[in-house]
């Protein structure tokens, strides 16, 4: 025997049908006894596409979420770059831009470890490479070392800009304290035509840090910026 519902619980349904349409908990129930009360003989159409519909809905949700959470990512990491850009802009020493590159650009672009390393022919150093030579970050390898480490041998890969693990290249040219770096991000810097290339190295402790499916278009802007600094003072 059917039970009766409540006057009061039904005065108070019938004020504001919509809490029961807005709560999903209940409509579920409702449509659960409903296909109850049909029998197991009698298909259900409508609740059937309701659920599709549900399922659709809640794949549409987490889509929009990690649209979202991708659009703040990109906004933070270029917020990053232009800070990095514009601070390095202030510089009015070639020395102090150098001195800043493992302070300021480590702790804005939110990494462990930063490098930048030229290459220079073995019997003749550029001099005013080798006045570099004195800061902690800089690197001085031999020719054709930059396009090697970017390609890690590989013929075929030849990038502007390299996401990767660490390897063991890259501990070679960290050095000794500096074998907790586990990703980094490589970019090659053109520095003219006169120039052998150079390659800034952003290492992270996080090996999740920089990833090999992770765009560069960021970084890739970067180094452009960064290269032309470069020149600024080379030249």
């Amino acid at each position: 025997m059917a039970q009766s519902i409540d006057t009061e619980l039904k005065d108070k349904i019938l004020a504001k049908p919509d809490v029961i349409l807005d709560d999903q908990e209940l409509m579920k129930a409702l449509l659960k006894a409903n296909d109850t009360a049909m029998g197991s003989n009698i298909v259900d159409i409508r609740g059937a596409a309701m659920q599709r519909l549900e399922t659709r809905l809640g794949r549409l949700e987490d889509t929009h979420q990690s649209v979202i959470a991708a659009a703040y990512e990109n906004l933070a990491g270029t917020n990053q770059i232009q800070r990095a850009v514009l601070r390095f802009m202030d510089h009015l020493s070639f020395e102090s831009f150098l001195d800043d590159l493992d302070d300021g650009l480590r702790s804005i672009l939110r990494v462990d470890c930063v490098l930048l390393v030229f290459e220079t022919p073995v019997k003749t150093i550029d001099p005013n490479i080798e006045t570099l030579m004195e800061f902690d970050c800089v690197r001085i390898v031999p020719k054709g070392y930059i396009g090697h480490f970017m390609s890690q041998g590989a013929k075929s890969r030849k990038r502007e800009v390299v996401l990767q693990k660490t390897s063991d290249l890259s501990v070679a040219l960290y050095g000794p304290g500096l074998d907790i770096i586990k990703s980094e991000a490589v970019m090659r810097l053109d520095l003219g035509e006169k120039r052998l290339p150079a390659m800034l190295v952003l290492g992270a402790e996080d090996p999740k840090q920089f990833q090999t499916q992770q765009g560069t278009d960021l970084l890739v802007f970067f180094a452009s910026a960064f290269e032309r600094m470069l020149r600024h003072w080379l030249n």
